[in-house]
């Protein structure tokens, strides 16, 4: 559980294209097994804690010929972003996949008094 207050709570949030493999024929179009596809994403200013964050598929496009396989994840969280990672596996052919996310956390007030 991630407790807020007293603090602020800040929302930040975005979009991520994690390939278009179609256009070059990317391993996520034409290869096989396991594959993996990692973006390191900072946000505009850091949390006071590491925040919860989100990720989610906003565009998926893939061959009908194969089985749709798909793990979209983020890790290394810190207060001053993360990764957001896509795997497949098999013979799961994947054209474009983008992601959407949202991290939640405790943020300063600008009011706050910094002590040094």
């Amino acid at each position: 559980m991630i407790t807020l207050s007293p603090y602020m709570t800040g929302i930040r949030q975005g979009q991520q294209m994690m390939f278009a493999d179609f256009q070059t024929g990317g391993p996520m179009w034409t290869g096989e097994g396991p594959r993996e596809v990692r973006h390191a994403i900072r946000f505009d200013a850091p949390f006071l804690q590491t925040p919860a964050v989100l990720v989610g598929i906003s565009l998926w496009d893939s061959d009908r010929r194969t089985n749709l396989r798909a793990d979209l994840t983020a890790e290394n969280i810190t207060p001053e972003g993360f990764d957001v990672v896509f795997r497949t596996w098999g013979d799961t052919r994947l054209a474009r996949i983008r992601a959407d996310w949202t991290a939640i956390g405790a943020v300063r007030d600008e009011n706050d008094w910094l002590l040094d």
